[in-house]
């Protein structure tokens, strides 16, 4: 009986055990649940507070910027009876000298070649509407450019329809080329600089006088002209292969257009992205971006120039948009000159590279440097990138390019190698005499002695003249000593045309050659030295 109820109270004891196990994993089980399930409100909680601050935030900033559009609509609003009337007062005033120009007799400004009168020049054109003798003196005045920058926005003032005037201008060109062939020919190939100057020129013509540059005063059918031309150079671009097959200038020409004449196009935001960054090295690329719209692709564009390797005009690009914080210069400007260092080093290791190529990754570096010191003092970066360092290292490279140069003391122009084993020759001996005696080949006032060769290489060769000398010297073993000029020595110009009227082929510039003995006979199969060979570049 005892020992049943021990064996029943021992059974019960091991199943509250159990169970009160089967408890505490059960709570545990809870607890961990709770503490998964809270860690994930508590996130998503985190997460809606983000949202909703980026919610507010953009709510505030579209906020600012309705107000901000709303606020200029006002103002071009009540801006437009004051343009209206100051636009027709212009067009009168423009329109009275126009006249008066066309009444009176040709000035001699406009036949006078004298750069001093080219701002008289433009006026004079511009007030008749003369769009094509503007055209044709910007182009013969590309030297001055500098002076039709400052010139051409007070000349194109005096135009009675400047924007007209300026599409007239440069429809010779642009879209396409629709000058004659003759014409084409004789003048420069490229002309967009010409197109973006005059392009240039009008944007503060056409500025709004309450709103400036933001709104360009163009009539209707100016602006649908204007789009015309947009798209046939677009369409054009697209025949010749898109975007790759473009040129610079024409591009450029482009992208100026569409920014002075208004005709920004939203869909085409991505073109024009794609073209600016195709063509980021150019000055007024980064203005013209912001110009265009690309306000929000800045970031995106320096981040391609970046992986392209064009830090400098990564930079150029930060500094306009006021993304310098996000990207840095000093770390672009590190990279670019360890990128063109590397490339020089390559370049200067690999044997299987020429001199020209070791000298071409030099004059590389060399330009690298200058650019990015350039960039520095743009910028005013001076305090956080010395230019000492770079100053330095541009000075070493150009003093080893002239140390290469500057020719050895033995100079190889003075050795004389055998033509079948390359091993050293005896001393050169004059021609024979009529006694078959030899003279020396070492004579005090003259470079070199001449003798008929086998090869005849000088149809009109001048007899030697024999000198009294010793055969050798003791300084210069079996080479020639220092040249000295000799008044018999032939003029520079008769030993170029005698060496370039040789019936068998002459010599590699570099290095005169000599030939070998010929039935006893020795005698050089060219004699010029490195000094005559320019004369083959006459």
């Amino acid at each position: 009986m005892g020992s049943a109820a021990a064996a029943i109270s021992s059974s019960l004891v091991q199943e509250s055990f159990e169970e009160l196990e089967r408890q505490r994993e059960l709570i545990t089980s809870c607890t961990l649940l709770w503490k998964e399930l809270s860690d994930h409100f508590s996130s998503m909680e985190r997460d809606l507070q983000l949202r909703s601050e980026s919610l507010r935030t953009k709510r505030q900033s579209l906020d600012l910027s309705t107000q901000s559009s709303l606020a200029s609509l006002h103002r071009r609003e009540l801006s437009i009876d004051g343009a209206v009337d100051l636009a027709l007062a212009k067009v009168q005033e423009r329109c009275d000298a126009a006249l008066l120009a066309l009444s009176s007799p040709a000035s001699p400004v406009d036949n006078n070649n004298d750069t001093n009168d080219l701002p008289g020049k433009l006026r004079s054109f511009c007030t008749r509407m003369d769009s094509d003798a503007v055209w044709d003196l910007v182009v013969s005045k590309r030297k001055e450019v500098e002076l039709l920058r400052s010139e051409l926005p007070l000349a194109l003032a005096d135009c009675i329809d400047p924007a007209k005037f300026v599409m007239n201008a440069i429809s010779k060109v642009f879209p396409v080329d629709r000058r004659p062939p003759a014409a084409a020919a004789k003048s420069p190939n490229d002309l967009g600089w010409a197109c973006v100057l005059i392009l240039e020129s009008l944007v503060p013509v056409l500025a709004d006088p309450e709103l400036g540059t933001a709104r360009p005063l163009v009539t209707r059918s100016v602006r649908e002209r204007a789009r015309e031309m947009a798209n046939a150079w677009k369409e054009g671009l697209e025949q010749r292969g898109g975007i790759e097959s473009a040129k610079p200038p024409d591009a450029h020409t482009f992208l100026q257009h569409v920014v002075t004449f208004g005709i920004v196009e939203k869909e085409d935001r991505e073109f024009y992205r794609r073209l600016v960054a195709s063509f980021a090295w150019r000055r007024q690329m980064p203005k013209l971006a912001l110009s265009l719209g690309l306000e929000d692709s800045m970031a995106d564009i320096i981040v391609e120039l970046i992986s392209k390797g064009q830090q400098l005009d990564a930079i150029n690009f930060s500094y306009e948009a006021g993304l310098q914080d996000k990207f840095p210069p000093v770390p672009l400007l590190k990279s670019f000159l360890k990128d063109s260092k590397k490339a020089t080093s390559s370049c200067s290791e690999d044997r299987n590279n020429s001199g020209q190529a070791v000298n071409n990754g030099s004059r590389k570096e060399q330009s690298a440097l200058r650019s990015v010191m350039k960039c520095i003092e743009d910028h005013k970066l001076e305090a956080e990138f010395p230019l000492e360092g770079l100053q330095k290292r541009l000075e070493n490279l150009e003093k080893a390019k002239v140390e290469k140069k500057r020719p050895s003391g033995g100079g190889p122009a003075n050795k004389r190698t055998r033509a079948n084993n390359g091993g050293p020759m005896p001393p050169a001996k004059a021609g024979r005499l009529t006694n078959n005696a030899y003279v020396s080949s070492f004579p005090a006032t003259t470079t070199f002695v001449r003798s008929p060769s086998a090869h005849a290489a000088y149809p009109a060769a001048a007899p030697p003249y024999p000198y009294d000398r010793p055969a050798g010297h003791g300084v210069y073993g079996s080479r020639s000593p220092p040249a000295i000029r000799d008044p018999y020595a032939y003029p520079t110009e008769e030993v170029a045309a005698a060496a370039l009227g040789a019936s068998y082929p002459s010599a590699p510039m570099s290095y005169p050659a000599y030939c070998g003995y010929n039935n006893g006979l020795a005698g050089y199969s060219n004699g010029l030295t490195p000094g005559y060979q320019q004369a083959y570049y006459r």
